[in-house]
């Protein structure tokens, strides 16, 4: 589901995440991320309450939006996330945290999402379409 191009940037760039519940939306960036090798996305949980409580509330629906802002390359990609609060990526994103604010915050957990539709929001002839 995830091309190369869709991969590439999803790793050189922050991800905005956006959930709704109760007929509020909310959005928010993530610089704690990766794209794990069977083609999920990850997020570590370290300031998620919203997002979270979100995704309790609407059956864990989420959206990411990915994008660069020299080219104007970028896709919405549409899925369903879990929490996690052990393995290999929890702790993955706990070391990151912790070395990132020298143990003043770490990870509470993280976000495993599963891909279910990509959208082009590149703007040019593409624009809309579903990979």
């Amino acid at each position: 589901m995830l091309n190369e191009n869709v991969k590439k940037l999803l790793d050189a760039s922050m991800w905005d995440l956006a959930t709704c519940a109760n007929g509020e939306p909310n959005v928010v960036p993530v610089a704690f991320k990766m794209v794990t090798e069977d083609g999920k996305l990850a997020v570590g949980d370290v300031f998620l309450e919203t997002t979270l409580n979100n995704l309790k509330a609407n059956d864990g629906k989420i959206a990411i939006s990915v994008y660069d802002a020299k080219s104007l390359e970028g896709y919405q990609i549409k899925g369903t996330a879990e929490y996690l609060t052990e393995g290999d990526i929890v702790s993955a994103f706990k070391a990151m945290v912790e070395k990132m604010f020298n143990g003043a915050a770490t990870a509470k957990g993280a976000l495993l999402i599963t891909p279910e539709k990509v959208i082009v929001t590149t703007p040019g002839a593409d624009n809309k379409k579903v990979l």
